[in-house]
């Protein structure tokens, strides 16, 4: 339990101006702080959530809101494929349970637990998921009372994705990885322009063949 909280305490820091500007955002958005912040534990899954919040604000259809939430939300998907062989090994409860916490700086410590024994495991990963959790909605909550107040020179908004670099750099340690995350990140960038995010999706997949290829070069 004390490794899990003491794992988990470097991606909450990083995480804290991403809080905020999720908080600032629902203050922008007009549809209201209170209903603004219970997307935080309804989604917990802060790209997802600022979209969700940005697009509606800015006056789009509902549908068209959530529909490009969850195609960026799609990533979760392939946590859930890559934890699987772990978390069958567990309890019921703990099935239903845990994925609501596998956001992408959970998946990046659980990955490099997978192996451990699973009871250990178990206490580790809901000792880092109830750490994340008690950090999201209590952060964006602070977030709609200072965002307003924070100088716009500050720049939070950049923080958003080196928070996201930074995890990925985290788990880059076999050559396979590192060639998944450069061309997915360069097929991100050129298919930026699809509607609906979807270059998001498309990077990722793109970037999976590459790293799979890479991985079958490798063992050769």
């Amino acid at each position: 339990m004390k490794r899990g909280i003491t794992d988990a305490l470097p991606l909450i820091v990083s995480a804290i101006p991403f809080a905020l500007v999720v908080g600032l955002a629902i203050t922008e958005s007009g549809i209201g702080n209170l209903l603004g912040w219970s997307t935080a534990p309804l989604i917990f899954a802060g790209a997802a959530q600022l979209t969700l919040i940005t697009l509606l604000g800015s006056g789009a259809a509902v549908v068209a809101a959530i529909t490009t939430a969850l195609v960026i939300n799609v990533r979760h998907v392939m946590y859930s494929g890559a934890m699987a062989p772990t978390f069958q090994k567990q309890p019921r409860w703990f099935r239903w349970v845990a994925p609501y916490a596998l956001i992408d700086q959970l998946f990046a410590l659980a990955v490099l637990r997978k192996d451990d024994d699973p009871k250990d495991f178990r206490t580790y990963y809901l000792a880092a998921a109830i750490s994340f959790i008690i950090f999201w909605n209590t952060t964006v909550a602070l977030g709609l009372l200072i965002g307003p107040v924070v100088p716009e020179t500050w720049n939070l908004e950049f923080a958003v994705p080196v928070m996201f670099v930074g995890i990925v750099v985290m788990a880059l340690d076999r050559y396979p990885k590192v060639v998944a995350a450069v061309v997915g990140a360069g097929a991100s960038y050129v298919f930026a322009g699809l509607p609906n995010r979807s270059g998001l999706l498309a990077g990722a997949v793109i970037g999976i063949i590459a790293g799979v290829i890479a991985d079958r070069a490798a063992r050769q």
